[in-house]
């Protein structure tokens, strides 16, 4: 038989369960933001697996990155648009 590839789904899973004590030495609010970072990298699997010059976790990283940053982009939309609101 052949060698079975790991997929870059299970190679995720398995970079989160090494970093299993990391997260349990976190403060629960913070075990939820680290959760959620691996959430966000999931949502960009196919990119993950599509980054051959990387390693997984390096893509993953940079999937998080991606979110945390689409995420302050829309807070800095809300903020902007409370501002002119309250300007006028």
């Amino acid at each position: 038989m052949g060698r079975t590839v790991i997929t870059i789904t299970q190679q995720l899973n398995e970079t989160e369960s090494m970093l299993s004590p990391f997260r349990r030495t976190l403060r629960r609010s913070d075990q939820y933001v680290f959760d959620g970072l691996f959430a966000a990298a999931r949502r960009h699997i196919a990119a993950i697996g599509q980054a051959e010059s990387l390693l997984p976790f390096e893509s993953a990283l940079l999937a998080m990155l991606l979110e945390q940053s689409k995420e302050i982009a829309v807070l800095q939309q809300k903020i902007e648009e409370l501002i002119k609101k309250n300007s006028c």
